[in-house]
């Protein structure tokens, strides 16, 4: 007897399982379904899908498309992911670049996934915010720039005018109004760096700064590209006091978040001052975070260089 409730035992087992695994599947099918129907739902849409690669790059097509009903404008990173030289793409980033009408990047090397998305969508528009615009060797960081800025704002406008041409007329002009109040930081950066000596030496701890130096006719002698993995030796810091001492570098330029170690050890080693600035890569959603962000930069440059 003892052997015939071990086998209705196990019979029940098995069939407990069975009926678990086609629940299992049952549902799967059923979410699948859903999620399918909303996926086909969300692409046969008449509205132009527009993605953005990241941060600077949204929010200057955000006021680009402003008004239009025409757009669905979506950004791949969130907004607090900073820059994307080494963002992995996720396969909700893959679901929503497959829906995508035109994919805005800035450009220059820091998107590094470009060549596998060209490769997974043949069909996809991309474009390029930063294409012939004047860029450094290496460093595609222009959005620090506040004229090569406009000119990324330009080229988005462009972009998207083409996607939509019954539209164009309200993307070129709401391009124009936003790059007018980007010529009013411009106007400033200018005023500024009219004050200062030819040539005043500068070093930086990210190379975005080297944008913000040319702009104000500084010069970067040197450049300590610090990110949440960069590990600074003895050998290199030594080499840095050094350089500073050598060119008398009065001001140093960083970001707050990876630099402020390396900043306090300058500043105690060294009569160097550490300004912190805002690399412009996250912050919130609002139309105006770029021209805020670098206006509070503009303010500590003041203070810096006064």
């Amino acid at each position: 007897m003892g052997r015939n409730v071990k086998k209705s035992v196990g019979k029940n087992k098995y069939v407990f399982v069975f009926w678990m695994l086609l629940a299992i599947t049952l549902a799967g099918g059923i979410f699948t379904k859903i999620y399918l129907n909303l996926e086909k739902g969300e692409r046969d849409t008449d509205k132009i899908r527009i993605v953005t690669s990241f941060y600077p790059i949204y929010i200057a097509a955000r006021n680009i498309v402003d008004g239009s009903g025409e757009v669905i404008l979506e950004n791949l990173s969130e907004p607090q992911t900073g820059c994307m030289h080494d963002y992995q793409l996720t396969p909700q980033d893959m679901i929503t670049l497959s829906k995508a009408d035109l994919f805005l990047v800035n450009g220059g090397g820091i998107e590094g996934f470009l060549a596998d998305i060209g490769k997974s969508y043949p069909n996809l528009s991309i474009r390029m915010a930063t294409e012939g615009l004047p860029l450094l060797e290496a460093n595609a960081h222009g959005w620090m720039d506040t004229q090569v800025y406009a000119g990324m704002v330009e080229n988005i406008a462009d972009a998207v005018s083409g996607m939509d041409s019954g539209n164009a007329s309200l993307y070129q002009e709401n391009a124009s109004a936003y790059c007018e109040k980007i010529e009013l930081l411009s106007s400033q950066i200018e005023e500024i760096k009219d004050a200062l000596p030819d040539g005043e030496n500068v070093v930086v701890f990210h190379e975005a700064y080297e944008y913000v130096a040319e702009q104000y006719g500084l010069s970067a002698v040197y450049c300590l590209d610090l990110d949440e993995e960069r590990q600074v030796g003895a050998g290199e810091a030594a080499d840095l006091l050094e350089e500073i001492e050598k060119n008398q570098v009065s001001v140093i330029l960083a970001e707050e978040l990876y630099g402020k170690d390396m900043g306090k050890t300058v500043e105690k080693e060294t009569g160097s001052k550490v300004y912190y600035l805002d690399t412009l890569v996250r912050g919130a959603y609002d139309k105006d975070s770029y021209l805020e962000g670098m206006q509070k930069n503009i303010d500590i440059m003041k203070r810096a260089l006064q």
